[in-house]
This record gives C-alpha cells, structure tokens and sequence, in this order.
C-alpha cells in the first residue's frame, strides 16, 4: 500500500469518529430535553391549542365553528367589561407602585443604615408567609371589627368595613406591595452592586449631583432589572385574585372584581366558550404590553450595553 493511500485513510477514519461523536452527542442531548419538551408540549401547547379550539366553537360537545362570535359576546358582557375596568385600574396602580417603591428601598438599603438587615429581613418575610396566613393577617386587620378600626376609633372616626366597600380596592393594593415589595427590592440591589464603580467615580470627580448620578448613570444601568421587574409586577398584579378570593370570595364588591374572577365563575358554570375568549383576549394584551416594553427597554439601555 502507497504512502499516500495510507495518509488518505487517517483523514476518513477521524471524520467518521467525529461524525459517530456528533450524532451520540445529538441523541444523548436530544434525550436530556425530551422530557422538559413533552411536559411543554402536554401541559402547555397543547392546552394553548385547545382554548383556542374552544374560543371558536359554540359547545365543546357539539363543535359548531362560530369563528369570532365568542369574542364578540364576551366584548359585550357587563361583567367582562367590569372585571377588564377593575384589572386594568389595579395595575395602572399596583405596578408602578410596586417598582418605585421597591426602587426607593433598594436605595436607601445601599446607603448602609443602621438595622439594614432587619429592615430588609421585614420586607422579605412576606415570601416565607404562605398565602392562608397572609389573608388571615389583612382579615384580622381590616375586618369591621378589626385593628384597624379600632385604632381608627381612638381618633374619633367611623369604622368602616373594608373588604366590603369602595375601599376593598386600597386594602388590596397594600396587599400585593406587602407581598412583592420584598422580592423586588432585592432584584435591584444585585442590579445597583452591579454598576462599575469607576463610572460612579467619575461622576463623582466631574461634581455631578446626587440626582444627576442617578438619573443618567443607574437608571440607564438599571433598564433591564426595571424591565423585569415590571414584567414580573404586572403577571402579578393578574394573579392578584388568589387573594381577593380568600378575602372576599367568588363575588366581592365591584371594586376588586378581576378579570380572574370572571374566568373562575364562568369555569364553575361550565361556559368554556367565554372563558377561552376571555383568557385569549388576556393573553393578547399581556403579549401587546410587554412587547412594549421590551421596545422601550431596547431604546432606553442600548447605549449601556454598546
């Protein structure tokens, strides 16, 4: 055999080894994520699928194709036009409260005061709490005869019953920033401890103010972290109703009717067909805003990241 035949046989041996390795190394990767992608697609896509099958049919037994006359009379319901009014106001309120709050917080911590790990030890206990006992808490306080009231009364004013009236919506709005203040709080001290330092320097050296560091310097840095936390303070702000069911059950005064409510009452009736239109319409609007601020966030910090 020629040299050159023998020096042509190594080549082709460690291509079919390195082919031989490619593909073990395709099935063995393949057979890692089979798992988490038939739970996805079982649990997820599927049943995605199937509420839009729904949302376009008159009865899941019959399956008349109606297209969008579901959509159209879910528009049209009072309750469902109530339950988007309420949604919509608490998280107009509750979302930016719950980041600039929690903003505010992570700033003041990162100044180093006194009892610092207490404070934050405080406003982190709400995530240890399970959720009974949370409501148990706000029933104890805001009940008609509740703590509130009472201290209320040494002050001469009327007790009022809080989960029964105009006010039911505040009561829930200092729920859910009791409950995520904490977590948010802790997202943006990672993100301030991640600003290099050397450009706080110079800010510092060049006489910038107090306000001027922040606004131009860590708020550019801090895009990101604003942007998930808003992202995760507006999902939130939807499965509010877990709480509002426990304080006030399946029909609560008008102020505090979500759209979570609307959904829950129309799958103990059974009408599958309003509950699909309204989850997908939900969806929509989930998917339109925070495509929205993915846009903002990609204007606003991408001079941080270039």
């Amino acid at each position: 055999m020629s040299r050159k035949q023998k020096t042509g046989e190594i080549p082709a041996k460690k291509h079919i080894k390195t082919t031989r390795r490619t593909r073990k190394l395709k099935i063995s990767s393949g057979a890692f994520i089979a798992p988490s992608f038939i739970g996805v697609l079982l649990f997820f896509i599927l049943p995605f699928l199937v509420v839009i099958y729904y949302s376009m049919v008159d009865s899941p037994i019959s399956g008349n194709f109606v297209f969008l006359d579901n959509f159209k009379s879910i528009i049209g319901n009072a309750a469902f036009q109530k339950a988007v009014r309420n949604t919509a106001l608490f998280s107009v309120i509750s979302v930016p409260l719950a980041v600039v709050l929690s903003l505010f917080l992570a700033i003041v911590l990162e100044a180093k005061l006194p009892f610092r790990s207490q404070f934050r030890t405080f406003f982190l206990s709400p995530l240890m709490v399970p959720v009974a006992s949370i409501v148990l808490i706000w029933q104890v306080l805001f009940h008609y005869n509740g703590a509130v009231n009472d201290i209320l009364s040494t002050f001469g004013v009327a007790k009022i019953d809080w989960l029964k009236s105009d006010y039911a919506l505040v009561v829930t709005v200092i729920l859910f920033l009791w409950k995520n203040l904490g977590y948010n709080m802790i997202l943006f001290m990672a993100a301030l401890a991640s600003i290099p330092k050397d450009i706080l320097e110079v800010a510092r050296l060049e006489s910038a103010t107090p306000f001027q560091t922040f606004f131009y310097i860590k708020i550019r840095y801090l895009s990101s972290t604003l942007l998930f936390v808003t992202i995760m303070s507006l999902i939130s702000s939807f499965k509010i109703f877990r709480e509002v069911y426990l304080l006030t059950g399946d029909y609560p005064v008008d102020t505090v009717y979500t759209l979570q409510h609307f959904m829950n009452n129309k799958f103990k009736s059974l009408d599958y067909q309003a509950l699909s239109a309204a989850a997908i319409l939900m969806s929509l609007v989930m998917i339109v805003i925070i495509g929205i601020l993915f846009i903002a966030e990609n204007r606003f910090g991408k001079d941080v990241e270039g």
